[in-house]
């Protein structure tokens, strides 16, 4: 099997929090060590923005399992399982779409074959 060569960025490119889409699925790339060689993953459904009062510019994730299931954002969703996250809008520089995502995990593997 061979995968397609791609030319990847110097950089990432994450969804803008203007872009992001309500019920659309997003992927979330950080890395647990500061040579970028150990990433983690993790797939969320944006559910919205300023779902509380008082929030300003915050914007709302859950886990694909839990929003899959059917559990929605809410008073009823304490007592559920579902995970929520929550962000500002400019702190979602670690939140891609399915294509950017795999390019960061693309240039760790490149990464980790230099160390």
């Amino acid at each position: 099997m061979r995968f397609e060569a791609r030319e990847l960025m110097a950089y990432g490119e994450p969804v803008s929090a203007a872009e992001l889409q309500e019920g659309s699925v997003y992927f979330a790339v950080t890395f647990v060590d500061e040579d970028m060689l150990i990433p983690a993953m993790e797939t969320l459904v944006f559910v919205g923005r300023n779902l509380e009062p008082g929030d300003i510019a915050k914007v709302y994730f859950q886990d694909v399992r839990s929003y899959r299931a059917g559990i929605r954002y809410g008073p009823d969703s304490e007592d559920e399982w579902a995970e929520f996250q929550t962000a500002s809008e400019d702190g979602v520089n670690h939140i891609f779409e399915y294509e950017h995502a795999l390019d960061q995990l693309l240039k760790c593997s490149l990464r980790r074959r230099k160390a």
